[in-house]
């Protein structure tokens, strides 16, 4: 019942922003939105919330999906409260916000799908239905630069199918080769991949990991998400990095929780590679440019090659890597919701020309402060602590050359950022704003406080359940 709603309420949503108008398109998205987030907080803590598979097969309820549903509705719950306090400050944006909702939505509707899918082809084909929502929402009317930049994440994220579509092809002729029926269920493949692993089964796997990394934009496939970032509108760039980016997340956990045990030096091997290439693709554009948001994009790839580092390591290092994903959707939507009232404030995205921000907007300016503090893996957060936990791993691991990179392009990351950002927070007055009060964006205090609890101290249901979907990657 509650896998149900979370997929008809979006839907229903949906129906009602297009049927109400847009003087009151916006409510149902933030309704919807808050009432997901309360299934998901029940479905992930309470003692007697459902467990295990439903839709005949199609659907499971696991610790992964538990705590994922609640983090993608929480983050889209921050994005619909973002939207109705803009469409409030600035009333001509209600044209067309109609449309603008009943996408958002169902692109909510596709992703929570893609979370509780226990079918590979069906966790693929939502996670594809959150790019055809997406798509429309990059392209703003009256903006060459985003259509050109809906299209190419679209090309790409077809691309990103195709190479999925065939790695899966291969996954099952391996399994024929072995004599046995192919299924794509999750459960029914823990058993089919028993037997003694071959080509068509490495092959496939190699495809299956460079398909999710095209959706994660790890290098080399990863040109489409600075353009796609920085064009799209705040709230749907929050979308992307917070939202989908998890969906895709939750896509290759589950292909890891089948594989990884019969294919360990596969993996390993080519999820250290692609993170620390991104890492080092992101670091270099860091440096070289002089827009906030792509900036802020580039430090989205930096994280998503942090990511594949402690998914290639495996064991002890997996706890960290939950705890550092999750920070990082809340950093994500933490820095792109505040640099969209940063553009509408100084109509530019140069850092160059923005100065003095914590005098100018002193709300945007402490969210942009506590949320690069926690980008570049500042204490108390959560991401320090899983960064910690993920290099204690390379060096238990003996993956010294990897440790002394990682180490590298992190100390230059962390350098750059800080050259870039803080002068924009600290520096003269340039351009005074009407007052603002610390509780215009309440759901960005809920990620900061969310954040700060994760590197301090963490409740026990809620490490309980960051421990079981470390367990379920094979983390000790």
């Amino acid at each position: 019942m509650t896998a149900s709603l979370l997929l008809a309420l979006p839907l229903l949503g949906a129906l009602a922003a297009l049927w109400v108008g847009r003087e009151r398109s916006v409510v149902p998205s933030v309704l919807v939105a808050a009432t997901n987030t309360a299934l998901g907080a029940w479905l992930a803590f309470a003692a007697h919330a459902p467990s295990g598979r439903f839709w005949h097969g199609y659907v499971a309820v696991d610790p992964t999906s538990r705590l994922f549903v609640l983090l993608v509705n929480l983050i889209f719950l921050g994005v619909g409260g973002h939207v109705w306090s803009r469409v409030r400050e600035f009333p001509e944006l209600a044209e067309g916000i109609e449309r603008v909702v009943a996408l958002a939505l169902s692109f909510l509707a596709a992703a929570n799908l893609a979370i509780l899918s226990n079918h590979l082809v069906v966790g693929w084909l939502a996670l594809e239905a959150t790019s055809l929502a997406a798509a429309p929402l990059i392209a703003r009317p009256g903006s060459p630069a985003a259509v050109r930049a809906a299209w190419g994440y679209f090309l790409f994220s077809s691309a990103g199918l195709g190479l999925t579509s065939l790695g899966f092809a291969c996954l099952a002729r391996s399994v024929e080769h072995a004599g046995m029926e192919p299924s794509f269920f999750l459960d029914q493949l823990r058993f089919l991949v028993a037997t003694r692993p071959d080509a068509w089964r490495e092959v496939g796997l190699a495809f299956v990991l460079l398909g999710y990394g095209t959706k994660l934009g790890l290098a080399p496939m990863y040109s489409w998400l600075p353009d796609a970032y920085d064009e799209a509108p705040p709230a749907v760039t929050a979308m992307l990095a917070g939202v989908q980016f998890n969906c895709a997340l939750v896509g290759l956990f589950r292909i890891l929780e089948i594989y990884r045990a019969g294919e360990p030096r596969l993996v390993s091997v080519t999820l250290v590679g692609l993170g620390l290439a991104s890492m080092a693709v992101s670091t270099f554009s860091i440096i070289a440019t002089h827009n906030y948001k792509r900036l802020l994009a580039y430090a989205s790839i930096n994280h998503g090659g942090v990511i594949a580092i402690g998914l290639g390591l495996g064991g002890q290092a997996t706890y960290g890597l939950v705890l550092y994903v999750v920070s990082n959707a809340f950093i994500k939507a933490i820095l792109f919701l505040s640099a969209g009232k940063i553009d509408d404030h100084y109509r530019t995205k140069d850092m160059r020309e923005v100065s003095g921000l914590i005098k100018d907007l002193p709300a945007s300016g402490l969210f942009l402060t506590v949320g690069t503090f926690a980008l570049l893996g500042f204490p108390p957060f959560g991401s320090f602590l899983g960064e910690l936990l993920i290099l204690s791993e390379l060096m238990r691991a003996r993956y010294v050359i990897v440790f002394v990179g990682f180490c590298a392009l992190l100390t230059v990351t962390f350098v750059a950022t800080g050259r870039s950002i803080f002068p924009m927070i600290w520096g003269p007055s340039s351009h005074p704003g009407p007052p603002q009060g610390l509780f215009t964006a309440p759901v960005k205090l809920v990620f900061v406080v969310a954040l700060v609890t994760m590197g301090v101290y963490l409740p026990h249901a809620v490490s309980a359940l960051f421990v079981a979907v470390a367990a379920s990657l094979g983390g000790s």
